[in-house]
């Protein structure tokens, strides 16, 4: 878990995902699609590793009525289009978060199933905050991406 959240950082720029005293990994806006990435292709290496971070509730009609996605909007070309990624939450009060409300989540991964194998952030605390001033957005992966398939 170590190379795929700090990679080749190097401590060089802001956003490594170092495990906090509680196992909590923190996962910010500079490696936010670096972890989505990693974790979606390696879905069985972070089983159980809990993760904290900020994004907005998104749902499509499919979910289930404890399940929302935790999006970003992903900046795509440089006209500023962008997509919406994010980590599959199920949570049993899900339905008491507007589509479009901040929050912050920490929760467990687990191996589910949305159109296949799909990991899911089995939701430990929610908490209410404001949208960003700044680091709204998040960008693909970059060069610090280190894929992880047979190294941990």
């Amino acid at each position: 878990m170590y190379k795929v959240f700090i990679g080749a950082n190097n401590s060089t720029r802001d956003g490594g995902c170092i495990p906090n005293k509680n196992g909590v990994s923190q996962i910010s806006s500079k490696n936010y699609t670096n972890v989505l990435k990693t974790v979606h292709e390696n879905i069985d290496s972070y089983v159980g590793k809990k993760i904290c971070f900020t994004g907005y509730v998104y749902r499509v009609l499919d979910l289930e009525g404890n399940q929302f996605v935790l999006a970003r909007d992903m900046i795509i070309n440089s006209n500023y289009q962008s997509v919406i990624v994010g980590f599959l939450c199920q949570y049993d009060n899900a339905k008491d978060f507007a589509n479009d409300t901040w929050v912050q989540v920490t929760g467990e991964i687990l191996k589910g199933d949305y159109h296949g194998d799909m990991p899911i952030l089995n939701v430990i605390e929610i908490d209410v905050v404001p949208k960003p001033s700044s680091d709204e957005y998040v960008y693909p992966p970059d060069d610090s991406y280190i894929p992880t398939n047979g190294i941990l």
